[in-house]
C-alpha cells in the first residue's frame, strides 16, 4: 500500500504504512540491517522490515542517508551516524514511525480490542478508568497515550498507572492531549496528536517540555 503520511514538517515527521507485501519486498528496500536470524515468524519478519523500510523513508525525506538504526541499554532504537530521534510501533497490518530533528519524540498504534478492558486497570489510574468508562476507543486512546509517553521517555522504570497521566478529553476522530511523565523528581510534559480510524488509533507526540 502506498505510504500515508500524517505530519510532516522539514525536521519532523510521522508516517503510516498498511502492511500488504510480502517479506521479500521489505528486505529489498528496509535498508543496510539484516534481518535477526531469531526472528522466524513470518509476520515478526514483516513487522520488523516495514518498520525499518518506514524509517528509512523518513530519513531519506529529510535529505539525509540512512546507514541503520542501533539501540541504547534500555532498547530505544537510535539512528547510526545522526542525532535525530525515531519512534516506532506495529500493530498488525499497520506500522508507524515518527522522527525528529530536535524533539524527543513517541508513536504508538493499536486496534481497540476487548482486551483493552482487561487490561485498563494495570495502566490507567482511577480518574483515567473513570473518563473512559466502556468506551473502548477511549480506552484504546488512552493506552497509545501512554505507550507513546513511554517511548518518548525512553527508560525503564515507569508505572503506567503512576507515572505516566494523560488528561481527562472529549473523544473525537482527532483530537490534542496533554501528557506528563513524572518520575522521582523528573515532570516532562508533552502535546500528543490522536487519530481514531476504524480498525485503528494512533497517538504521536507533537513536543515536550
Amino acid at each position: 500500500m502506498p505510504l500515508s503520511e500524517l505530519k510532516g514538517t522539514n525536521v519532523e515527521k510521522v508516517a503510516l504504512w498498511h502492511i500488504t507485501e510480502d517479506v521479500a519486498y521489505f528486505i529489498e528496500y528496509s535498508g543496510p540491517d539484516p534481518l535477526p536470524a531469531d526472528i522466524i515468524n513470518e509476520r515478526k519478519k514483516l513487522e520488523w522490515l516495514s518498520g525499518r523500510m518506514l524509517i528509512r523513508h523518513l530519513v531519506e525525506s529529510l535529505g539525509i542517508q540512512y546507514k541503520g538504526l542501533i539501540k541504547d541499554q534500555f532498547g530505544k532504537p537510535y539512528l547510526r551516524d545522526h542525532p535525530h530521534q525515531i519512534s516506532l510501533s506495529h500493530s498488525f497490518p499497520y506500522v508507524a514511525a515518527q522522527i525528529s530533528q530536535y524533539n524527543a519524540v513517541g508513536i504508538d498504534i493499536e486496534q481497540p480490542t476487548e482486551k483493552l478492558f482487561h487490561i485498563g486497570p494495570r495502566v490507567l489510574d482511577p480518574s483515567e478508568l473513570n473518563d473512559a468508562g466502556q468506551n473502548m476507543v477511549k480506552h484504546c486512546v488512552y493506552w497509545c497515550a501512554k505507550e507513546a509517553l513511554y517511548k518518548l521517555y525512553g527508560k525503564r522504570g515507569l508505572l503506567f498507572t503512576h507515572h505516566l497521566k494523560v488528561d481527562p478529553f472529549e473523544l473525537s476522530t482527532k483530537g490534542d492531549l496533554l501528557g506528563r511523565v513524572e518520575f522521582d523528581t523528573i515532570a516532562i510534559f508533552a502535546e500528543l496528536h490522536y487519530i481514531v480510524q476504524p480498525d485503528y488509533v494512533l497517538v504521536f507526540s507533537k513536543n515536550n517540555t
